[in-house]
């Protein structure tokens, strides 16, 4: 659905994006990722066509950004991180201008208006002045407006900025919904929402691309060590002493007690070993019961730091 194809954009002597190439695919929902000044925001830029490029081609459904501009527009909603709002409008005067320079129909209009507020929750305020709505409830106005028109992809940048946590659980849930008959790209800085919403993430740093794939294939291949959360049934020293004489174990710890009777232990094994099994036969010999086995991924927070800050490249 969208094809990135060696993308650069220079500012004078800066390069701002790298010859970046990537794609997403129709109904996916994908996390684009990096660190301040990194080139995401201008990747994403590039894409709408609100910036052109340097070199290198951005393709929406088969429509070349340069070539076909307006055929390429009529299948984006894009919202920027700050939405940008007619404040003197109210929410439904806002909404009905970005339906006229959108072109939609006047036969649905009203009830595409309907929906959509319905859908982001702003119907209660569409009588008031944009100028007079708190910071969320300008995201969420920001959000209806990239809806528009049901483009098939959707680009949000930081949609939940300045929600509360109970309104970001429903963002969160709509841009799943969304992604049921959108194409999505999120970029966000709250990485555990995008762990909860997105497929897959792209993450960029200095321009380039260093890490694309699903966050638990990441977490697998950028890992040093398989790590397992254990609860035991029986004494700590004992336990700590028969775990750390197993081949393949790289540390041992104990992370306190959480129940009377058992110790919670956090085991590291050597890079590429499985030490699942040669833990629950050398605790199950020694009549030790395994009350929890939890295998402990990297977080996507872990993922970020080390492809942003060690020069990793991971696709």
């Amino acid at each position: 659905m969208v094809q990135v194809i060696n993308l650069t954009k220079r500012y004078g002597q800066h390069v701002a994006v790298d010859n970046v190439s990537f794609s997403v695919e129709k109904g996916e929902i994908v996390g684009f990722l990096g660190p301040n000044g990194a080139g995401k925001t201008t990747t994403m830029n590039i894409i709408t066509g609100y910036i052109s490029a340097t070199e290198g081609s951005v393709k929406v459904d088969g429509f070349d950004i340069l070539e076909e501009p307006e055929e390429v527009k009529k299948r984006i909603g894009y919202m920027p991180e700050f939405p940008p709002l007619y404040l003197d409008m109210t929410v439904q005067e806002y909404l009905n201008f970005v339906s006229d320079i959108k072109k939609i129909d006047r036969v649905t209009k009203k009830r595409s208006m309907e929906k959509i507020m319905d859908m982001v929750k702003i119907g209660d305020v569409r009588k008031r002045l944009i100028k007079n709505l708190s910071k969320g409830y300008r995201q969420r106005v920001g959000l209806a407006q990239a809806l528009i028109g049901a483009p098939p992809v959707l680009i949000l940048d930081e949609p939940t900025v300045g929600l509360d946590p109970k309104q970001i659980i429903e963002i969160r849930n709509l841009i799943k919904d969304l992604g049921k008959e959108h194409t999505i790209i999120l970029s966000s800085h709250i990485l555990p929402e995008v762990s909860a919403v997105c497929e897959r993430v792209l993450i960029i740093n200095k321009g380039k691309i260093v890490a694309s794939d699903t966050p638990e294939n990441l977490s697998k291949r950028l890992g040093d060590t398989g790590r397992l959360a254990v609860r035991v049934a029986g004494p700590e020293r004992q336990v700590l002493k028969l775990i750390r004489g197993l081949a393949g174990i790289k540390s041992v710890e104990s992370t306190g007690v959480k129940e009377p009777g058992t110790v919670d232990i956090l085991v590291e094994a050597e890079k590429d070993i499985d030490i699942r099994r040669p833990v629950f036969y050398a605790l199950s010999r020694a009549e030790y019961p395994i009350l929890q086995m939890k295998p402990l991924d990297l977080t996507l927070e872990e993922i970020f730091l080390q492809v942003t800050t060690q020069e990793k490249e991971v696709s």
